[in-house]
């Protein structure tokens, strides 16, 4: 007797090729939805929240279009997930790793309906990933030991990486900014002691490296502007508990002055932990909290500049360059851990008043303030400089670099090509298709600047089959160029990560037969 039905109402299950169509079309789609931002010429999206206020983000990075979706398909989610890895890893070609994923599923959807089976198909790609790699290995160039090349190579990939980018017009001025913050780290991939601080007026141009640590706030009426030599307590403390608060309860009391006993009894207790933080030997507190008037009164007259209500993600990195360790507790003065720094005072950015600490304990420690004409352009200029400064932190702890503009995908292409030719059997189609997948990247940056993609691709494979060729697509000039007088160079870090990551995700996608839905729950009448 045959089973009728095996899952529950509306859940669904889809078999064999119809659940492989499904997948491949959804990975497709997300493929083609930010092919358009690839390269130089990419355009941008304008991303609409649903929610309240409906904000709005205008930006052509990949990932963050990504994140944004709310996607029903499997497959792309797939996709979403791999530019999502991408991004926290590298930092940079969140596009690219989509596309070529999607690219790289297009043609083994050719190859299935020409009966071949997925594994092999598999078996080929894995095959073409470590030819297409192996490639690259062989022309990667590493200046690490001339400090002047390498940091030549670092402006070169900086301004590669931005020029797909809004600060593309500027991205001399930035690609300096970011190598020079990026240097400042000596090695370390944290960012964390880099701050970005976004302030809408004047234009991108006036954007600029501070060095030194720069706080958000104001400085209170009646304290110090300027402190030299600071010892720096950081603290998370409640500095607001001179008024009766008790909340929940009934106090009863024979008459106004118990309450005002309670009043003088609560001045006195906070009286008595402000003298125990002035103890601990500073002239700056910085606290999480607010501190209301009667403690910024004392430490007015001890001379001590209080900031109240920094923001977590400032203190942290207040506590951080300076040295510091956050306190709650001040009992114990030898215990807690002060914070350091020459000088501290008052800046003014456009029309708003900062606190700039300079001199301080990490000299990895920088600050870029950007300026721009409004909050859209300024959250999309933090989004790019962002992808260049982890691009460029990685390159300092790989400094293997390529050149750039579809010239790494000709290469990669032509070996995979070659290794085709003597691959016997089925796998030669599967490895023939992952060369054309590869070639798709510089047809795409072509078609999103206008191009004709066909005759340049096949100008750039006839540029490639010379020997020691540096020939890529030039967007600007809109013919083929040679990358190193260009000055077009990305980090092999990078690269590679596209490759494995693409790779991947469509052989993961490709092992799929069989979708399977489940039923949404119910809820249950509690009637």
């Amino acid at each position: 007797m045959a089973i009728e039905k095996l899952l529950k109402d509306e859940a669904t299950e889809e078999k064999g090729d119809r659940a492989r169509m499904a997948s491949f079309v959804g990975a497709m789609a997300i493929a083609d939805l930010v092919k358009t931002t690839l390269g130089p010429k990419g355009m941008d999206k304008i991303l609409q929240s649903s929610g309240r206020g409906f904000n709005v983000t205008v930006t052509n990075d990949g990932a963050t279009i990504l994140k944004s979706l709310h996607i029903d398909n499997p497959a792309a989610k797939v996709l979403v997930d791999i530019s999502k890895v991408q991004d926290d890893e590298v930092g940079d070609g969140t596009t690219s790793v989509v596309v070529l994923a999607g690219e790289l599923l297009r043609e083994a959807e050719k190859l299935i309906m020409l009966k071949i089976h997925p594994m092999t198909i598999i078996s080929g790609y894995r095959m073409a990933a470590e030819c297409a790699r192996n490639a690259l290995l062989q022309k990667v160039k590493n200046n690490i030991d001339d400090p002047e090349k390498f940091r030549s190579d670092l402006m070169k990939i900086a301004m590669t990486t931005l020029s797909s980018k809004i600060l593309s017009q500027d991205k001399e001025h930035f690609a300096k900014l970011a190598v020079d913050a990026v240097m400042r780290l000596k090695g370390s991939t944290n960012l964390e002691s880099i701050q970005i601080i976004k302030k809408a007026g004047g234009s991108l141009k006036d954007s600029f490296l501070d060095e030194g640590f720069i706080l958000d706030k104001k400085i209170g009426v009646g304290q110090p502007k300027r402190i030299e030599n600071a010892n720096i307590l950081v603290a998370n403390t409640a500095m607001d508990t001179d008024k009766v608060k008790i909340y929940g309860a009934r106090v009863r009391v024979d008459s106004m002055a118990r309450v005002a006993q309670i009043e003088a009894a609560e001045k006195e207790k906070m009286k008595d932990k402000v003298q125990k933080i002035i103890a601990h030997g500073i002239n700056c507190f910085v606290n999480r909290q607010l501190i209301y008037n009667y403690p910024e009164e004392l430490f007015a007259d001890a001379g001590v500049l209080a900031i109240e209500h920094a923001d977590f993600d400032g203190i942290e990195r207040l506590a951080l360059v300076t040295g510091a360790e956050i306190a709650s507790t001040f009992d114990n003065p030898e215990s807690v851990k002060l914070g350091h720094c020459k000088l501290i005072e008052e800046i003014m950015i456009g029309e708003d008043k900062l606190i700039h600490f300079s001199g301080v304990e990490m000299g990895q420690a920088c600050t870029i303030v950007l300026r721009g004409a409004s909050s859209h352009v300024l959250d999309e200029a933090e989004r790019s400089l962002h992808d260049a400064l982890c691009v460029l932190s990685q390159t300092v702890t790989d400094s293997r670099v390529l050149l750039g503009g579809g010239w790494p995908e000709m290469v990669m292409a032509k070996e995979v090509d070659d290794l085709a030719r003597r691959t016997p059997g089925k796998k030669s189609l599967a490895i023939e298709a992952f060369s054309r997948a590869l070639q798709a990247i510089p047809t795409i940056i072509a078609d999103n600047a206008g191009l004709d993609s066909a005759e340049l691709v096949a100008q750039l494979r006839a540029e490639h089959h010379k020997d020691e060729t540096k020939a890529g697509i030039d967007v600007i000039s809109g013919a083929v160029g040679d990358m190193e007088i260009l000055g077009i160079s990305e980090s092999f870090k990078v690269k590679q990560a596209i490759l494995l990551s693409a790779t991947e995700a469509a052989e993961m996608i490709l092992r799929v037969d069989e979708i399977i839905t489940c039923a949404p729950r119910k809820r249950e009448d509690r009637m």
